[in-house]
């Protein structure tokens, strides 16, 4: 069962549609021809570290990557360790989805740096994203978007493809985990 969960709230979701498509295609493209060169593990200036946020800490030896704009390299390590953790190709492409999301979200509201960190073992892959912006609705992604609305559709998308999404946000900034699955788990 997948479940969206924020620091106080655990809300079961069912997942109503296959994500596959074009996009997704180019997507998955982009994360195979991009360069990148992860950064050095460092929490952003004026910034909680993970041990005191309110999720728990990130696994030793999490890879880390600071990102301001360029999102091809964030979708390329996504996909890459993805790979690497065991996800199957569409999973995988659902997780780069996901975090290009999230990160997308960064660039464009927290007008900081992000920083991702990856890690995975046995049972699941986790992406963390992390930035300066804050996030005050705390049901933000787990309603159904309008159709018309020209917004909103992105953390719904991310709630849709991910097994389990965390979200801590308060006015030191916004930590957001996506949980997926490895096989076999």
């Amino acid at each position: 069962m997948r479940r969206i969960r924020d620091a106080a709230t655990r809300v079961p979701a069912t997942r109503p549609f296959s994500t596959s498509g074009v996009s997704l295609l180019l997507m998955a493209w982009d994360a195979k021809t991009a360069q990148y060169a992860p950064a050095a593990p460092q929490a952003p200036a004026g910034r909680r570290s993970a041990d005191d946020s309110r999720l728990s800490p990130a696994a030793p030896g999490a890879m880390s990557y600071r990102y301001t704009t360029d999102l091809a390299a964030v979708r390329a390590v996504v996909y890459s360790y993805a790979r690497q953790a065991g996800l199957p190709e569409s999973r995988a492409i659902d997780l780069v989805l996901a975090v290009s999301e999230v990160a997308a979200n960064t660039v464009r509201y927290a007008n900081s740096p992000g920083s991702l960190k990856i890690w995975y073992d046995t049972r699941e892959i986790v992406c963390q994203i992390q930035d300066d912006g804050i996030i005050t609705d705390p049901l933000a992604g787990q309603r159904t978007p309008s159709l018309e609305g020209t917004g909103g559709h992105g953390l719904w998308i991310v709630n849709q493809v991910c097994d389990e999404v965390e979200m801590s946000s308060d006015e030191t900034g916004t930590t957001i985990r996506l949980h997926m699955k490895l096989p076999g788990s």
